[in-house]
C-alpha cells in the first residue's frame, strides 16, 4: 500500500466496447470534491426503499445508518476492464454486477465512485466511501496498514475475499522483445499502475535484477501504463491474468497486446471495509455465501468469462 498522493487526478477510462455492458443496470452518478474521488459513478441496482419495511434477507444485518441511507458507498479505479470500467459514463464491470447479487441480498444499493488507485484506502479511513471494491489484493500489508518498508501509516483494513487471480505480463503484440517472464525484463524498462501489488512485483524484480537496472515508470492508471507499453515506451505491463487477457482481445481489435509467460502469484481479491465497521464487513460476507448458493455470483462472473477465478466461500482476511 502506497501513501495516498497530494495531486488530484482523473481516472483515464478505456475506449474499447463490450456488447454485454449494455445489459447491465446501473444508475446515478456521484461527484465527490475530494482528492482522488472526482470521477464517474455509478449505481450496481435500482434504488430500494430503506427502512424497517425492507424485505431483503439480510437487511437487518447492515449497521443502522447504511439501512438508513439506503446505499453502501464504493469506492473503485474504474479503468480496469473488465473487472471495473466506463462504459456509456457509467462504471460497469464484473465488480459492479457482483455487487449487483449482493444487493439483491443486502437490500441497499452500492454506489460506485472511481478515483485513483493508490487513494481508496485513504478514502475508508476518511469516511469518504463505505467499502472498496477494486480488484484489491488482500495481503498482510494492507491489512495492518504497513507501507512497502513494513512501517505503520494507517490502521489498516479488513477483506471479504471474493475472486482469486494470478498475475501475468502484457506485451506489444509479437512480442518484439522477447519477454517471457520477469528474469527477461532486467536491463529494461516496465509500466505498471501505482499503489498495486504489480508494483511490488516489479520492485522485487528490480532487487533481483540488480546492476542490470530494471527501470520502473509507474502512472495512475493502468490505462496509462498500457498506452506506455504500445507506444513503446517500456517493454512490459503487468496485470491480472482475466485482466491482462481481455486487453490483448479487445485493444485495437486484438492488435496491439499479446500475454505471455505463466500465471504467477495467484491471490485474493477482496472487499475492503474499514476495521471499525466489523458489522458491515460480516454483512457482506454473508451476503456473498448467499450469492454464492443461490447462483448469482456464478452468473456474474460467467457474464465476463472469468468463471476460473470464483471462490468456493466468501473468507475474511485470508490474503497472505
Amino acid at each position: 500500500m502506497t501513501a495516498r498522493s497530494t495531486r488530484c487526478t482523473t481516472a483515464k477510462t478505456r475506449t474499447s466496447r463490450l456488447a454485454a455492458v449494455a445489459a447491465i443496470a446501473v444508475v446515478g452518478s456521484v461527484l465527490l470534491t475530494a482528492c482522488g474521488d472526482q470521477t464517474e459513478g455509478g449505481s450496481a441496482t435500482p434504488s430500494k426503499d430503506g427502512g424497517s419495511a425492507n424485505a431483503a434477507p439480510l437487511f437487518s444485518k447492515l449497521p443502522a445508518d447504511i439501512q438508513k441511507a439506503g446505499v453502501i458507498k464504493v469506492g473503485t479505479d474504474a479503468s480496469y476492464a473488465p473487472m471495473e470500467f466506463t462504459e456509456g459514463g457509467k462504471i460497469v464491470g464484473v465488480d459492479p454486477d457482483i455487487a449487483a447479487a449482493l444487493s439483491k441480498q443486502l437490500g441497499v444499493d452500492f454506489e460506485f465512485t472511481s478515483g485513483t488507485f493508490d487513494g481508496l484506502i485513504t478514502s475508508i479511513y476518511t469516511g469518504r466511501q463505505d467499502v472498496i471494491m477494486s480488484s484489491m489484493t488482500d495481503n498482510k500489508k494492507r491489512q495492518e496498514g504497513l507501507d512497502d518498508n513494513g512501517k505503520k501509516i494507517g490502521k489498516g483494513i479488513d477483506f471479504v475475499d471474493y475472486f482469486s487471480s494470478g498475475v501475468s505480463l502484457l506485451v506489444k503484440k509479437g512480442n518484439p522483445q522477447n519477454i517471457n517472464s520477469l528474469d527477461d525484463l532486467c536491463g529494461k524498462t516496465v509500466a505498471v499502475q501505482r499503489g498495486t501489488i504489480y508494483e511490488d512485483t516489479f520492485k522485487a524484480q528490480a532487487t533481483k535484477c540488480g546492476d542490470n537496472k530494471l527501470t520502473i515508470q509507474a502512472f495512475d492508471t493502468d490505462a496509462e501504463a498500457q498506452t506506455r507499453v504500445k507506444a513503446g515506451g517500456a517493454v512490459a505491463d503487468l496485470n491480472d491474468y482475466p485482466v491482462a487477457a481481455y486487453i490483448a482481445k479487445t485493444s485495437g481489435g486484438g492488435n496491439d497486446f499479446e500475454v505471455v509467460g505463466n500465471q504467477s502469484d495467484v491471490g485474493l481479491f477482496g472487499i475492503g471495509v474499514s476495521k471499525d465497521n466489523t458489522q458491515l464487513r460480516d454483512a457482506i460476507k454473508e451476503a456473498l455465501d448467499a450469492a454464492i448458493k443461490d447462483g448469482t455470483y456464478a452468473d456474474a462472473l460467467k457474464k465476463w468469462d472469468v468463471s476460473d477465478s470464483a471462490v468456493k466461500t466468501a473468507t475474511v482476511n485470508a490474503g497472505k
